[in-house]
This record gives C-alpha cells, sequence and structure tokens, in this order.
C-alpha cells in the first residue's frame, strides 16, 4: 500500500521537526483546529461525571494528502492545555495536550494517529486495550480508532497519566 510509507515519512517528519516555521503557521497551508469542550457523565470515563475545556488552544491544521477513496493525511501541532474538571466536586487540572501528530482519516471514519508529545485520549468501558478512563497520553507512540471506534494505543516509548485520578 503506498500510504504506508507517505504516512510514516511524515511521521518521522514530525519527530524531526524542532519548530514550526511560523507561530501562527500563516502562509504555509495551515489553519486554525479549534478543540470543543465537551462533558461525560458519570460512569462513561470516570466513575464520576467529568468535563473538559480549552483553556489555551492554539492547534492547526494542515492536509498533507487526499487520496482518490477518499482517505486524508492531516497533520496537527499547537498548544492546547485542557481544563478537566470533576463535576461533583470542583476539583481540577489542566492537562497539556499540545502533541504534535499526523492522523491518517479514513472513509469508514477509522483512524490512524502517530503521534509524538502529549494528547488526551478517552477510552470507554470495553471500547479499548487501556481500562475505562480519561488519560493524557505522552511520548512516541500511535493510537489506531477502528469504524466501531474501538481504540488501540500503541507506546513506542511514553507513558499514560490518569485525569479520573488526578481529579477524584
Amino acid at each position: 500500500m503506498r500510504r504506508v510509507p507517505f504516512v510514516l515519512a511524515a511521521f518521522g517528519a514530525v519527530v524531526a521537526t524542532a519548530a514550526p516555521a511560523s507561530a501562527d503557521g500563516a502562509g504555509s497551508g495551515w489553519a486554525p483546529a479549534p478543540s470543543a469542550a465537551w462533558a461525560y457523565p458519570a460512569g462513561a470515563r470516570c466513575d464520576f461525571a467529568v468535563q473538559g475545556s480549552p483553556v489555551v488552544d492554539e492547534v492547526v491544521r494542515r492536509t498533507l494528502a487526499v487520496y482518490e477513496d477518499g482517505t486524508k493525511v492531516v497533520e496537527y501541532k499547537g498548544d492546547l492545555v485542557v481544563r478537566v474538571v470533576n463535576s461533583s466536586t470542583g476539583a481540577s487540572y489542566d492537562a497539556d495536550a499540545s502533541g504534535r501528530a499526523v492522523v491518517e482519516i479514513r472513509p469508514d471514519r477509522s483512524q490512524s494517529w502517530y503521534v509524538v508529545g502529549p494528547i488526551l485520549a478517552g477510552f470507554g468501558e470495553g471500547g479499548g486495550n487501556v481500562a475505562r478512563g480519561l488519560y493524557t497520553v505522552d511520548g512516541a507512540y500511535t493510537l489506531d480508532v477502528s469504524a466501531t471506534g474501538y481504540k488501540t494505543l500503541t507506546l513506542l516509548r511514553g507513558s499514560t497519566d490518569s485525569l479520573c485520578d488526578r481529579v477524584s
């Protein structure tokens, strides 16, 4: 398949890139990629209701490739800090999610993420190879999301930090 070498080469570029060409990405095909606030009821990610909203959101994206079958390869970068709040107690934690990623998005809605640095990832009960929860994942890793939403996290080098524990 021709896509795999391209995506891996783009991932290599993400790993090798020390700094963006310009802070706002202007003139380089980058466009804002704002993050929406979210909320989960008790039991969906944590034992309690939890919500999050960006307090810093400078994420931008650019399309690297579009294939005839509709598959897109998109790169994301930029500062993102999400305030995660326990809806019952008000306890909060500001989570850094400023990783850089190349994401292959297929027409069936499945995705493959190639990431360096931190992102937030939520897993429902039985919804992946990681226990139910909300995590900061940091390091170098892949995250595959099937067409049904099942998530497979493969850490090449890195760690996970439970945000449910941080705000419990």
